[in-house]
């Protein structure tokens, strides 16, 4: 075991003191930290990577014991520009590389002497248990600061960055929410991309309707994306993967999750673009999160989807999963629909954010019957009160290893030749290098209903983040066999429950109910909760490493990048600069003739005039008694529909064994 109280890279023997340390850090932690097996060391990677906050304009630290950053609070932790220049400036001069910069967040790295010196603190690696890909539990190494009570947390005060930054964050572990080995592709129950997936989520009917997703950018935070034989033959929209901040080699999915995961989107919602953004090392672990989601969010989406988290049972939070969280709360106060898999067998984190779509597992039987997965997670959330997970459900296999859904993969890639040989449910019994592979958990459960989301978004434009859950809830076919996983071992009831959610999700039905819902008149915008700070203000792009110009001459010039880490690689030219994140007040439009990302004429940005019900209504205003086509008159305005009427029609749609089109 190391000894904290005498630091080489410091040169100090006798630990600081800081504010934090007037209680022990077992006491402070309380039963909300993650046990501990092997005590402290100090075998710590080259770089470690961390997110730092610049002063935050409402006065009250991001990293403050408790905080919850939320959409409606997350307006509060921005910071100026000129504060986040001089941080960054200050950064760099000691020695740490930047890699990604927001009026949230400063994304850096640097080795464990940097960090010591830098900020006094006294660093230390630690085995703490966590949910390993399927459904694993194990443990990993995580770097922790022996002065602060947060986990992950460094502080500043006392330092030289005490004026420009309010806390540090040091980026933990997070593990994809998939089986790591893979069963065989025959003599046993399994479903098949697209077309299974679409039938068992009813979403063909939308589809031969023309509602597929069209014009909507997803952005999928995972191990990148590599081409296969699937989506060229298929036609799907595939963009160039985004390089997240500690990545390499956009074309090259060395573990194969995030290729076989985004068949689940294209499953659902076949005509969307998708935006891959690599967060995986060549190893397969993920590292750098917080950026790599920043980086998704910078793309200006419509939705991200992510299938992965850690396991977070009780708060507090760690700075790392604060940070994280308020990365989230960001993007959904800006309009964007963030969903998250809700974990197999952990306490799923961010799944469990309240501004987040939580996605759950039922199982569906060779006769049609649908079941809870005991694979996958559902609870009461203690670190977000009343939050139940998951909201709803996708479609998930069984224990042991919820080998369930057929998706291509690279071949010989890590999950291919992970489950090469062997016998079912042990082995794949096909070769390592066949590109395909049988797998499910919520890490594709998610993507299949971030899929949905795409179709409701096409369908109405101006459904808040929130306004799309709650669609997806209300039109969830409800499960009542089964229970979740045995971590949990909670029933599937007549109801809402804490196995799956509102149930599994129906496409058809919350295109209806959508189209409906956008006949109403203009969404009431949200009115943010702390008036005295102003209106929410619009994010500045997350933004690839450039030289920092120092604010202040003490600071002096600014180093470039780390030569260990490269330049970030720019986006790539089709998306053109990166668009400025909008304030939620009004909703994405989607293009009139969209195709690839470009802007075509008629084409809207966040933020701008939203579109009536002209372009997702087709011929039902003509059926409804409109007098002008492409118009959307609030009930009682020559509509000939009233609210009660549209109270009966959802009613009508969501407990109909057949509901019509409209």
């Amino acid at each position: 075991m190391a000894n904290d109280d005498d630091n080489p890279a410091t040169g100090n023997s006798t630990r600081r003191t800081t504010k934090s340390t007037t209680r022990s850090r077992s006491a402070a932690k309380g039963k909300g930290s993650s046990p501990r097996s092997s005590g402290r060391g100090r075998d710590f990677p080259d770089l470690i990577y961390a997110v730092a906050s610049p002063p935050s304009v409402g006065g009250t630290s991001l990293f403050t014991p408790d905080v919850v950053a939320t959409a409606e609070t997350v307006d509060a932790f921005v910071s100026s520009d000129d504060d986040v220049q001089q941080a960054a400036a200050a950064l760099e001069d000691a020695g740490f590389t930047v890699l990604q910069v927001s009026n949230l967040l400063i994304n850096f790295a640097g080795d464990a002497q940097t960090f010591e010196q830098a900020f006094g603190a006294h660093l230390f690696t630690e085995q703490r248990a966590v949910i390993k890909p399927g459904a694993v539990e194990a443990e990993a190494t995580f770097i922790d600061n022996a002065d602060t009570a947060v986990p992950g947390l460094v502080e500043t005060e006392g330092t030289e960055f005490a004026q420009v930054l309010e806390g540090v964050a040091i980026e933990e572990p997070y593990y994809l929410h998939a089986p790591l080995s893979l069963p065989p592709i025959v003599d046993y129950w399994h479903l098949r991309v697209p077309d299974d997936v679409s039938v068992a989520l009813n979403a063909e009917r939308p589809h031969r309707n023309g509602i597929t997703g069209k014009g909507i950018r997803v952005a999928m935070v995972d191990t990148g994306f590599q081409d296969h034989a699937f989506f060229t033959d298929h036609g799907y929209r595939v963009e160039p993967t985004t390089l997240g901040p500690g990545t390499a080699d956009p074309t090259i999915d060395e573990n194969g999750h995030g290729t076989g995961e985004s068949a689940n989107i294209f499953a659902t919602a076949p005509d969307i673009t998708l935006y891959p953004v690599k967060t995986a090392t060549a190893s397969g672990a993920l590292v750098n999160v917080t950026a790599a989601f920043n980086a998704a969010a910078a793309l200006n989406p419509h939705i991200i989807t992510n299938s992965w988290g850690s396991s977070q049972r009780f708060g507090p939070l760690s700075a790392a999963n604060q940070a994280l969280a308020a990365a989230v709360a960001g993007a959904v106060a800006n309009g964007i629909i963030v969903c998250f898999s809700a974990s197999n067998g952990g306490w799923g984190f961010p799944g469990q954010h309240p501004d987040v779509i939580s996605v759950g597992g039922v199982h569906r039987r060779p006769d049609g019957t649908l079941e809870a997965s005991d694979y996958s997670s559902g609870f009461m959330s203690n670190i977000y009160p009343g939050r139940r997970v998951p909201d709803v459900s996708g479609l998930v296999g069984m224990l042991p290893r919820a080998a369930y859904l057929m998706l291509p993969i690279p071949a010989g890639c890590a999950i291919d030749q992970g489950s090469g040989g062997g016998t079912h449910p042990n082995g794949d019994e096909t070769a390592t290098n066949d590109g395909w592979g049988a797998f499910s958990g919520t890490s594709a459960s998610c993507p299949q209903i971030a899929g949905v989301c795409a179709l409701i978004r096409q369908v109405c434009a101006r459904l808040t983040p929130a306004q799309v859950r709650q669609v997806l809830m209300d039109t969830a076919r409800d499960v009542t066999q089964g229970t979740n996983h045995p971590n949990f071992g909670n029933s599937a009831v007549v109801g809402p429950d804490t196995a799956t959610g509102n149930g599994l999700v129906d496409a058809h039905r919350a295109v209806l109910i959508a189209k409906l819902r956008c006949i109403v008149g203009p969404v009431v915008p949200v009115v943010p909760i702390h008036p005295a700070i102003g209106p929410v203000r619009p994010f500045r792009p997350v933004l690839p490493t450039l030289p920092v110009r120092p604010i202040h001459p003490a600071i002096g010039p600014v180093r470039p990048i780390h030569p260990a880490i490269g330049p970030v690689r720019p986006f790539h030219p089709v998306i053109g600069p990166i668009l400025p994140f909008r304030p939620p007040v009004l909703p994405f439009r989607p293009p009139i003739d969209p195709g690839p990302f470009e802007e075509q004429p008629g084409w809207q940005e966040p933020g701008q005039q939203a579109y009536g019900a002209e372009q997702v209504m087709g011929g039902a205003e003509q059926a409804m008694g409109m007098e002008q086509p492409g118009a959307a008159p609030a009930p009682g305005q020559g509509s000939g529909i009233t609210a009660e009427d549209l109270a009966e029609l959802e009613r009508f749609i969501i407990e109909s064994d057949n509901p019509p089109e409209i």
